[in-house]
């Protein structure tokens, strides 16, 4: 069938969701998301405050669309300036779209090369550091509140090092896009930043791809903003038709919640290679969004698409489909999964630069399925939580020098287990851990541990294990990256995730200026914190830690994973 231009197999579910389409329209949805009513989603005192200091982004295209020749003015100036590259340092909503924009155009685009630094990992951090061309790098700190502890920890030490090279002129190397009023504003006026960009305060981190924190980069790097920003405008127009079932995000929305509702719940997408980066921005938008209260759509991006019978019943497909850039494979996949009574959506893009319809599309439904859910989609009340235990030991390590480490439980070969839950071999806590496991529950891998092509791969591997032998959806994020993502699902969502939190080795270099600890110490007392707070929200969580070569230590953990795994049968 069709809604609302997307080709939507629901499998059985279609009367659901028409009559949540028309109830939604009954109580005139539409008119008041526009309207930016905050009732839409709750009725407190406190979440209609919150909600309404929180929709600005349904206006973004509109209001950036005026800022967009000054921005691309501004990146040609840097050029004739003599930079060389550009440097964005930001967490969650304020480095995952440039992350998108970086791996969908960066090697085609004819602006300035730019990097994106979202990790504490120290051997990330003296990468760049030794790779980079610093006094011709622009660095730009992205913090919405100015205080987010990796972002400043980043904008620290690199402001320490361009000033050992220019002296006092080092400010001229940075910019900062923060809300007005934070301290990063006043920072950047005491060094004089050669720019300040100031957001607007009504837009959350996770809805501001098409803000001040999405587009800067996008226009450092080239990107036709004139045009990415038309796009977002046009669905901007679709999802403001009233008839629901000609409104593409509320449309979406409506079958993301009622399909949960229906125990639906892993949103699992089928993109192409061009966009695959795509599903991390929807990881954290979905995930943040909605995984509060008990409740929560699990979205299920960088998962290897399998056979329909690898599979259970507890998911929602969708599959993006570029025109101008065929992928036979994915649209393969779909379709043997549509025939296999699988519920599959097809989102539609003509080519890459549909990515400004998709950011808009998916925060309009994203909405509308938090007001499904009955939560309230633009809080996040759990992910204090990690900070707060990350805190605690971060005071210890200023008073012991050392981050503090619980005594390790047991060890095989490179793989060292914490917590264990009462086994006596490393073979027994695993088996002991997935004995747990039902197959409508979904398995995280939380990675601490330097990114690369190579771990990327092994982690993919044991995913794709986990999945075939016990039909349970799979995820996979690095930390501390992930604590700006789904994190908040993972202690205020449902309970249905076995966590394995995954630590390593790591050489430890790189002092943060101000502080009296490294960025090896601050990633893993992240890794700690998150691991206390996954075990105060009773979540099931196991820590291995990898002695020695990461390859070495992951492939040990995939051997020991298929040991106790039984093969399903065919």
């Amino acid at each position: 069938m069709q809604l609302a231009g997307m080709d939507v197999s629901l499998a059985g579910f279609e009367q659901v969701v028409e009559q949540r389409l028309r109830s939604l329209e009954e109580t005139k949805f539409g008119a008041r998301l526009w309207d930016r009513d905050p009732t839409i989603w709750k009725t407190e005192a406190r979440d209609k405050e919150l909600i309404s200091n929180s929709l600005g982004w349904l206006y973004s295209p509109e209001k950036m669309k005026t800022g967009a020749r000054a921005l691309s003015d501004f990146a040609a100036d840097l050029g004739r300036a003599g930079f060389r590259h550009v440097l964005h340092m930001g967490m969650g909503g304020s480095s995952l779209a440039p992350l998108v924009f970086h791996q969908t155009f960066g090697k085609n685009a004819p602006g300035l090369p730019v990097t994106v630094l979202d990790s504490t990992d120290p051997a990330t951090v003296v990468r760049l550091e030794r790779s980079l061309p610093l006094a011709k790098t622009f660095f730009i700190e992205a913090s919405k509140s100015g205080t987010t502890a990796e972002s400043r920890s980043f904008g620290e030490y690199f402001y320490e090092r361009v000033k050992s090279i220019k002296g006092a002129s080092a400010g001229e190397n940075f910019a900062v896009i923060t809300d007005p009023g934070s301290m990063l504003e006043g920072l950047a006026a005491e060094r004089s930043y050669r720019k300040t960009f100031l957001n607007f305060s009504d837009i959350g981190g996770r809805y501001s791809a098409l803000s001040y924190f999405g587009l800067v980069p996008a226009a450092l790097m080239g990107i036709d903003l004139s045009e990415l920003l038309a796009r977002s405008q046009r669905m901007v127009r679709a999802c403001r038709t009233m008839l629901l079932t000609e409104n593409p995000g509320v449309a979406l929305g409506a079958v993301m919640g009622e399909l949960a509702l229906k125990g639906r719940n892993k949103l699992t997408f089928l993109l192409p290679a061009p966009i695959a980066s795509f599903g991390m921005w929807l990881e954290q938008l979905i995930a943040e969004s909605t995984g509060k209260d008990g409740m929560g759509i699990v979205p299920i991006a960088g998962e290897f698409a399998g056979m329909p019978d690898r599979y259970g019943k507890d998911r929602l497909f969708v599959e993006f489909r570029i025109v101008g850039e065929p992928d036979g494979a994915v649209e393969a996949r779909a379709e043997a999964l549509r025939k296999a009574g699988q519920p599959v959506v097809v989102v539609p893009m003509r080519d890459r630069l549909d990515l400004g319809e998709q950011f808009l599309l998916w925060e309009v439904a994203t909405a509308a399925a938090g007001a499904v859910l009955g939560i309230n989609p633009f809080d996040q009340p759990n992910v204090q939580a990690t900070k707060s235990f990350t805190n605690k030991i971060l005071e210890a390590v200023r008073r012991e020098g050392r981050v503090p480490e619980a005594p390790m439980e047991m060890a095989e070969g490179p793989l060292r287990l914490y917590v264990a839950g009462g086994a006596t071999t490393v073979p027994q806590a695993f088996s002991m851990f997935f004995a747990e496991a039902a197959e409508t529950d979904y398995a995280a891998l939380l990675a601490y541990l330097t990114e690369s092509g190579e771990t990327d791969g092994s982690l993919q591997r044991i995913r794709t294990l986990v999945r075939d032998r016990t039909l349970m959806a799979t995820t996979s994020d690095y930390g501390p990256r992930y604590l700006h993502s789904t994190g908040q699902l993972h202690k205020g969502g449902p309970n249905t995730g076995l966590f394995l939190l995954i630590t390593s080795d790591y050489e430890d270099k790189a002092v943060i200026p101000g502080q009296p600890y490294t960025f090896g110490m601050l990633m893993r007392a992240q890794a700690l914190g998150d691991f206390e707070a996954l075990r105060k929200n009773r979540r099931r969580v196991l820590r291995v830690h990898i002695t020695g070569e990461t390859a070495a230590g992951l492939a040990a953990l995939e051997d020991v994973i298929g040991r106790v795994l039984p093969a399903r049968k065919s």
